[in-house]
């Protein structure tokens, strides 16, 4: 399963009121493993940042103002997103964005490019009602370092979020593994002829030969003499040998 943790930083918070991405960071995911494969790019949103924003992410008109604009890293980043699952901390917002950016370009919306998009803020709320499942607070509440984060930033905070995500689904990851255990099992079985696998015969004692005879004859007595089909195979055999012989 390949996974891509996403998130955005913007000049406000309203895409459809002309507000435009300045930062996009993901963080690939493989198997639950996080891979060095990220994609991170600033972007001229070609306007200035609402002064809140700004205070957020403190990404300057001056900075941004040399840096691509979203439609030179459009096909690029619907490359490295496209058939994987998306993972993004309240996703409406970054998902709304995103498609606003692309509807500009006639370019299909996320959820055509991807398998799914996942929203680990809906999961947190289920995990743990009525408390605060910021980032931050999910930071803290599973202990993992954010004391680096001074302003938000695109690449951090997803960087962050896969860490946090990967730990509120731990339980997941001994279930797929469970998974993947039998199914190698049952593969391998397949694959072999019976002869590959080792039987454990045990030989009876002479003492457990002899009850067996005595069960034999007591059923032979009760069947009038006649010879009961556990011992036909052994007449057969003696039978065979006097032809051959």
């Amino acid at each position: 399963m390949r996974q891509i943790v996403l998130d955005t930083e913007t000049t406000g918070l309203y895409a459809d009121n002309g507000d435009r991405i300045v930062e996009i960071g993901c963080v690939e995911v493989l198997n639950r493993h996080v891979t060095k494969n990220h994609f991170h790019q600033y972007i001229n949103p070609e306007r200035d940042s609402h002064p809140d924003a700004l205070a957020v992410h403190g990404l300057t008109t001056e900075f941004l103002s040399d840096k691509p604009k979203f439609a030179e890293i459009a096909r690029a980043f619907c490359d490295y997103i496209r058939g994987a699952e998306l993972v993004i901390h309240n996703a409406p917002f970054d998902v709304g964005f995103l498609n606003a950016e692309l509807a500009r370009l006639d370019l299909p919306p996320v959820e055509e490019l991807v398998a799914c998009v996942t929203d680990s803020l809906v999961k947190a709320r289920d995990m743990f009602p009525g408390r605060r499942n910021s980032l931050d607070a999910l930071c803290e509440r599973f202990e993992i370092d954010n004391t680096h984060r001074t302003l938000h930033g695109a690449l951090l905070d997803a960087e962050l979020l896969a860490e946090v995500y990967l730990a509120m689904t731990r339980g997941q990851e001994t279930l797929e593994i469970e998974k993947l255990t039998l199914a190698d099992e049952e593969e391998a079985a397949r694959g072999k002829p019976l002869s590959a696998f080792q039987v454990m015969v045990l030989s009876p004692t002479e003492e457990e030969l002899a009850k067996h005879e005595a069960v034999l004859d007591d059923i032979e007595k009760s069947n009038k003499g006649k010879p009961c089909v556990w011992r036909m195979e052994d007449i057969a055999e003696v039978t065979e040998a006097k032809e051959v012989t």
